[in-house]
């Protein structure tokens, strides 16, 4: 039995380390094979003791690999290996010409349906209709602009 415990217990160590040191899946694969040679004892010793540590597994390895990968970005090596996105509150992701198009009104270049591109003061610029497919050549106006989306309606509707 302590056979058992001590590698079950390295299983869910060896998981914990997959999370926070890249090892190419090396520490999970021994990890995978550490757990699954403990439950395998646990079943040869009593069916219901192999039951309770699949039964375990099953919650804890999910609950180390989520708590692990919401946890990863906050380490020291976490930050040093993790991409800091553009964000629509440091204003990176959004195309500062676009705050102003509300109301403006343009042409349809390449169809929507409901994504596409209207020329809209002169310029090309990445739209989303409302949901319906609007046809190229037909004019349209910008209805509401939200961070990096331009949303467009037939011009009249």
């Amino acid at each position: 039995m302590t056979t058992i415990i001590l590698l079950f217990g390295l299983g869910l160590a060896l998981v914990v380390a997959e999370v926070f040191i890249p090892s190419m899946g090396v520490l999970g694969m021994l990890a995978g094979l550490s757990l699954m040679t403990s439950i395998g004892m646990a079943f040869y010793e009593d069916a219901g003791t192999g039951t309770l540590l699949l039964v375990i597994t099953a919650v804890s390895v999910p609950l180390i690999l989520t708590f692990g990968i919401k946890l990863f970005p906050r380490t020291p090596l976490g930050r040093k290996i993790t991409a800091r996105g553009f964000s629509f509150e440091d204003g990176r992701a959004v195309d500062r010409r676009d705050e102003g198009l509300a109301g403006a009104r343009g042409v349809v270049e390449a169809q929507l349906r409901p994504a596409g591109i209207a020329r809209i003061d002169g310029r090309r610029v990445d739209v989303v209709s409302r949901g319906e497919a609007i046809d190229a050549g037909i004019e349209v106006v910008v209805v509401e602009v939200s961070g990096n989306r331009v949303i467009v309606a037939r011009a009249g509707s």
